[in-house]
């Protein structure tokens, strides 16, 4: 069975991921603004008992049955409004720049 990421673990990385494409185009003289993210995932949810007990999202693989049943599983879908800290901790939309890479959509 493939290794589990937690959902908060996949957003985690997506940030990452625009933050370098970001910093990559800081200089280029072509940016994008970045709209909404929308994002659909197939989720196990896990509760843990106990006083301190806590609920998990849990990303599936797609087509992976794994310990999970049918019944176990949620697909949710997330949309993310990006946006970057500016000047005196305000708001600004996202900008992503860069130079086009082989397969880039």
């Amino acid at each position: 069975m493939a290794e589990k990421v937690e959902l908060s673990e996949m957003i985690r990385e997506l940030r990452a991921q625009l933050t370098a494409a970001a910093a990559d185009g800081a200089h280029e003289a072509l940016k994008f603004d970045l709209g909404p993210i929308e994002i659909e995932v197939t989720v196990a949810v896990t509760k843990e008992g106990g006083a301190n007990g806590k609920v998990r999202f849990w990303v599936v693989e797609a087509g992976g049955n794994g310990k999970y049943a049918t019944s176990e599983t949620q697909r949710i879908s997330l949309t993310l409004q990006p946006t970057m800290t500016g000047p005196g901790g305000t708001a600004t939309t996202a900008r992503i720049s860069g130079a086009e890479v082989d397969g880039e959509r």
